[in-house]
């Protein structure tokens, strides 16, 4: 059985405790700036990490001083629960 896909509306009050993610095109997407190479790698491990404990995993877009995350349950073909819980901890470690 398929998984639910939100809505663009349902996704933007799904985040709404997450200010800096924001849901455009089935996808939800979050960019955190970071002060270099090293901290960014850090942040890429870490996030790796989690997102294989969940068995879900996002596109990352990796620069020197940023990590764009996209997340969507592709299967779906949308935004799901996965995507939402993933980006909580992903928040939560991040700014740990």
């Amino acid at each position: 059985m398929a998984e639910r896909t939100y809505s663009e509306q349902e996704a933007v009050r799904a985040l709404a405790d997450l200010p800096a993610w924001r849901a455009e095109r089935g996808v939800i997407t979050r960019t955190f700036e970071t002060d270099g190479w090293s901290t960014t790698l850090m942040l890429v491990n870490a996030i790796g990490f989690i997102a294989e404990a969940a068995d879900h995993h996002p596109d990352l877009e990796v620069s020197w001083p940023r990590v764009v995350v996209r997340l969507s349950t592709h299967s779906a073909g949308g935004i799901t629960d996965k995507d939402v819980a993933l980006a909580r901890e992903i928040e939560r470690l991040a700014l740990w």
